[in-house]
């Protein structure tokens, strides 16, 4: 992977949305700073976070992590979880999953079209019984 000369961390892409204040930021981030390695591939003035929650604190919130990524389709997570601190440790886990399933269908070696190229591509296939 090539480095990124401003390399996208948690705190810096991170803002907060409806249900929570900006006090909440610093904690949050906190809690999604295991994403920085993640997020390190792509450059800070092209990646955005945005976290919300609906119906805080009580049975039935639903909390949504959406991601920005230039070049790349939006990534939302949401989580159901009672515990808003589960809930967010929930939606965090999964855009993780989801950026580590991009990464691998954008690698080389797991692109069917560029596999294709193979040893045998424009040539028979050795069987086994063939005579000289």
């Amino acid at each position: 992977m090539n480095a990124v000369a401003s390399p996208a961390t948690v705190a810096e892409c991170l803002r907060v949305g409806t249900g929570f204040s900006q006090g909440d930021r610093v904690w949050i981030a906190e809690r999604f700073a295991t994403l920085d390695s993640r997020l390190a591939g792509f450059h800070a003035d092209a990646t955005e976070l945005a976290v919300s929650v609906k119906d805080r604190d009580s049975r039935g919130q639903k909390v949504t992590l959406e991601c920005w990524i230039a070049g790349r389709q939006k990534i939302v997570t949401i989580s159901a979880e009672d515990d808003l601190h589960a809930a967010l440790n929930d939606v965090r886990d999964d855009l993780r999953r989801r950026l580590n399933d991009a990464k691998t269908r954008q690698e080389p070696r797991h692109n069917k079209h560029l596999r294709e190229g193979g040893p045998h591509e424009g040539g028979v296939e050795p069987t086994g019984g063939e005579t000289a």
